[in-house]
């Protein structure tokens, strides 16, 4: 595992979109311009920071008081476009995913270790405190989804090999920022492909939760201007997987090869490209049980 893990936490993967500023309506345009032009721009790790602070008080705020005004910036084609951090709505959505998972067994979390860590009072405040907002903001959605010690196969099947990304820090970098491993593509590329894999989905196996998922992110991504950029950053999960691993990472060639051989019918090569890619998450998934 790489030096300074520790100091990057969650091990979670990323799904983001950025969207350009004329998406945006007024007053948020003016904000987001203004906020922008920042000589410096905070960045994951400070929004993960900022997170981990509020677990900290007794009882935690499992959700902030306040919506966040903060987002990551980046730059497509000498356009400046923005991923806003949502923080709050983020929040109540991974509140309420963490409670069913617990609830369905999904998750090794006995009952007595989530109340201690969001007692039952909290829980319920904020699921009230979300349904009061949700009726006040029914098309509300965030710009970005989060995956906890893997990354969903759906989400690969946006990208291509040639764009990913993977970088060691410069000399100098903050403690706990050794690698960068991303893909990043325009939104009309990943709407196409998405489109063509739950074609060839649809076509070769029956409907299941692969089907399904890409479903649910073909309507999430149908909610951005068709301008965006989307990318996936592996996030603190850079640094859990070991150097050698994250370089010989090609998760999106093998998706890609595994939805080429069922279009071709060739049901022993998809097959070998699905065992790769299922047999590299397992090993990260193990991590988060390793002392």
């Amino acid at each position: 595992m790489a030096e300074n893990a520790s100091a990057v936490v969650p091990y979670a993967a990323y799904l983001r979109v950025y969207e350009p500023l004329a998406a945006f309506p007024e007053p948020e345009r003016s904000h987001w311009i203004a906020y922008a032009k920042q000589r410096r721009l905070p960045t994951a790790q400070d929004e993960i920071r900022r997170a981990l602070a509020d677990l900290i008080p007794v009882p935690p705020v499992a959700v902030p008081v306040g919506e966040s005004a903060e987002a990551f910036v980046t730059e497509v084609d000498g356009v400046t476009c923005v991923c806003p951090w949502r923080t709050r709505l983020r929040s109540w959505q991974a509140l309420a995913a963490l409670t069913q998972a617990a609830e369905d067994r999904e998750i090794d979390l006995p009952q007595s270790v989530l109340d201690a860590a969001l007692p039952p009072v909290v829980r319920r405040q904020a699921v009230a405190d979300y349904e009061q907002w949700r009726e006040r903001n029914p098309d509300a959605r965030p710009w970005i989804r989060t995956a906890l010690w893997h990354v969903p196969v759906r989400w690969f099947v946006l990208f291509e090999d040639e764009e990913r990304e993977f970088a060691k820090p410069e000399s100098g970098q903050e403690s706990g920022q050794q690698f960068v491993f991303r893909y990043r593509t325009p939104m009309v590329q990943a709407r196409r492909r998405l489109a063509r894999g739950l074609k060839v989905l649809r076509e070769e196996l029956e409907e299941g939760p692969l089907v399904e998922g890409l479903i649910d992110v073909g309507r999430w991504l149908e909610e951005f201007h068709p301008r965006s950029l989307v990318e996936l950053d592996y996030g603190g999960l850079a640094h859990a997987i070991p150097e050698e691993q994250l370089a010989g990472d090609r998760s999106a060639a093998d998706v890609a090869e595994g939805l080429a051989a069922l279009r071709a019918g060739d049901g022993e090569r998809a097959g070998a490209a699905y065992e790769r890619l299922t047999a590299r998450w397992r090993a990260v998934r193990q991590l988060q049980y390793a002392s």
